[in-house]
């Protein structure tokens, strides 16, 4: 479970497939070892379906709970709104 949190802090929002291709890890392990981190919400999912080239694709979207990745550089700042 580990590799798993850690390759999504790594990567962001994945699909299951792209985690396991990026892990090395079985699709259905994979997917039970996303099930339990979900349970323990430490990962958010979704089912999610998707078109490739025509094709239906049905996965899951998962992504860390709580997690919020740091700013992209060359943002600008926030701006402050002064009322008067």
């Amino acid at each position: 479970m580990k590799e798993i949190l850690q390759y999504l802090k790594n990567h962001g929002e994945q699909f299951d497939t792209e985690i396991a291709v990026g892990t090395g890890i079985s699709l259905a392990n994979v997917r039970l070892q996303l099930a339990e981190l979900a349970a323990k919400r430490e990962v958010m999912t979704c089912h999610s379906i998707r078109f490739e080239k025509g094709k239906k694709v049905e996965g899951i979207s998962c992504r860390l709970a709580g997690y919020i990745p740091p700013a992209a550089p060359g943002r600008k700042p926030k701006t402050v709104l002064k009322i008067s």
